[in-house]
């Protein structure tokens, strides 16, 4: 296994959470990776990350996409590691140029709807703009469910 990751990385530059490359072109250095990222805390979610990689400049571009979703068990031990700020937290950085530019993830929990976000982001501002994506894995049907939530008319909360 090890011997087939070293020669991957040698021959084509992938790496062990690379599940896809896309080609841009023939006669372009940029190829389009897709990673697979798996949340640290809450275990049951697998999220796909795509992004350009440019082989030959000091930058890559900052756009990506993220799909995320429930892959296992999600439970309420889980739930409750997790920072439930409005800004939630990183749980998962990229660098994209030699200067500053990462690629991040940040997970948000959305109490009221009972929904786990996961929002990918570049830090430095591009043509005017912050590139970014977002993705939702809502609790619904998980063990987290079932035994985190009160349901009352008015709101959702999390039992203590």
């Amino acid at each position: 296994m090890f011997t087939v990751s070293l020669i991957c990385l040698a021959t084509s530059g992938c790496s062990e959470d690379e599940v896809g490359s896309v080609s841009l072109g023939l006669f372009t250095t940029k190829d389009i990776k897709i990673q697979i990222f798996n949340d640290p805390k809450v275990l049951g979610v697998t999220c796909h990350l795509s992004h350009v990689k440019a082989d030959l400049d000091f930058s890559d571009p900052s756009d990506m996409g993220i799909a995320c979703r429930q892959t296992g068990h999600i439970t309420k031990e889980m739930i409750e590691t997790i920072n439930r700020s409005k800004s939630g937290e990183v749980v998962f950085t990229a660098s994209k140029s030699i200067l500053f530019k990462s690629m991040k993830i940040r997970r948000i929990f959305d109490a009221k709807n009972q929904t786990l976000m996961y929002l990918s982001y570049s830090t430095k501002e591009i043509q005017g703009s912050h590139k970014h994506s977002l993705s939702t894995v809502p609790l619904w049907g998980t063990k987290a469910w079932k035994t985190l939530i009160n349901r009352d008319e008015s709101s959702f909360s999390i039992d203590s």
